[in-house]
């Protein structure tokens, strides 16, 4: 055995397993998903790199994905909030806030990383992994933001800006005809703290039925002003209709 095929096989043994195969993972398969090649694949390594991750090799949390993940995020808000001020030229802030916020949070960024299956890739620790780690939105919507980071620090704000609006921009027409991804309640109180109005307040009106179909009647008090109104089978769904009601008397959808 040569001295490096000896020492080759110490470290195996000596170095938890993950992190050997940190060291021999190919990475093509996202290269070409993403569209983008990187110059220095380390980047992209560390944006796969969540912190329990660093209880295998012994790193610094600082070698975690989080600070790429800091710099993605504002990557991201800046390059769609500059497409959403192009496209909708005559929409006041309120409504691009709205926007925004349907396609930068966490169900959308999960979702993109799983048509990329980035569960796949994410280096975890075996603790982290079990716990099903692999598909948990918070990780998946983080390394997302860390993969933006990444590549804007690999190819430049050109780089990041044509992957944003090729993964994420281009869902807005979706996420607009899909009510099931928006939480009319989240947006309406968005827009009342960006219009600096009071509430919203959500008043139980009435309830009648029997008790295994009870159906609730709910309004929405914004600035002691009763808006809109929401009827639904639970507490819950009659809420988002009546913040839904709202956001449609307002303008703001």
């Amino acid at each position: 055995m040569g001295i490096f095929s000896y020492w080759r096989s110490v470290l195996k043994i000596l170095l938890p397993k993950k992190y050997v195969k940190e060291q021999e993972l190919n990475l093509p398969e996202l290269y070409e998903q993403f569209g983008y090649h990187f110059k220095n694949e380390m980047f992209l390594r560390q944006a796969l790199k969540h912190r329990s991750y660093l209880t295998c090799t012994g790193e610094p949390r600082i070698q975690s994905n989080e600070r790429l993940e800091l710099l993605g995020d504002s990557v991201l808000g800046m390059v769609v909030t500059e497409y959403l001020f192009h496209k909708y030229e005559n929409a006041e802030e309120g409504k691009l806030t709205n926007f925004k916020s349907l396609l930068v949070n966490r169900k959308i960024l999960s979702e993109i990383a799983r048509d990329f299956a980035l569960g796949d890739y994410i280096y975890l620790n075996e603790a982290e992994e079990r716990a099903g780690g692999r598909d948990r939105e918070s990780i998946l919507s983080d390394a997302m933001e860390a993969i933006i980071g990444a590549i804007y620090l690999d190819g430049g704000l050109s780089a990041a800006q044509n992957f944003i609006h090729e993964n994420i921009s281009v869902r807005l027409s979706d996420v607009l005809e899909d009510g099931h991804l928006k939480n009319y309640k989240s947006l309406l109180q968005e827009y009342c703290q960006s219009e600096n109005l009071s509430g919203p307040i959500y008043k139980l009106e009435d309830e009648s039925g029997p008790d295994h179909e009870k159906l609730f009647t709910i309004c929405v008090i914004i600035n002691s002003q009763k808006i809109g109104i929401g009827k639904g089978f639970s507490k819950k769904k009659a809420e988002q209709k009546a913040a839904k009601e709202t956001l449609l008397m307002l303008n703001v959808i």
